[in-house]
């Protein structure tokens, strides 16, 4: 009985975790080749330096999961990736917390990435 509760509790975590950011705007790796040259757009790349050196898409801009997303422009909109799509869904939720309000992050990231 205590294992099928703790089953539960790690499945709805996980979900709850993977459930979009309201305000925050998803889009598929295809739309994002529609918008890569867009400049009212910022790009940024959650990644670890070495995962962002070993592939990724040159208008993305690293800047690792854990750093200071203040200094970003908030007069534009921000496109957030990362391997999977999980990393870049906590720096949505830490863009929204921020007061920005553009903000779209890329599903299945750089795993679902073909350019």
């Amino acid at each position: 009985m205590e294992v099928a509760v703790i089953i539960i509790l790690v499945i709805a975590f996980i979900a709850w975790r993977m459930m979009p950011t309201k305000g925050v705007k998803s889009i598929s790796t295809e739309q994002l080749k529609s918008i890569l040259n867009d400049k009212d757009k910022v790009f940024i790349d959650v990644r670890t330096p070495g995962e962002y050196k070993g592939r990724n898409i040159r208008q993305f801009k690293n800047i690792p999961l854990g750093s200071d997303l203040s200094k970003l422009p908030n007069n534009k909109e921000i496109v957030v990736i990362c391997q999977s799509g999980m990393r870049s869904s906590q720096a949505c939720k830490q863009l929204k917390k921020l007061g920005y309000e553009k903000i779209t992050n890329v599903r299945g990231g750089m795993s679902a990435w073909r350019g």
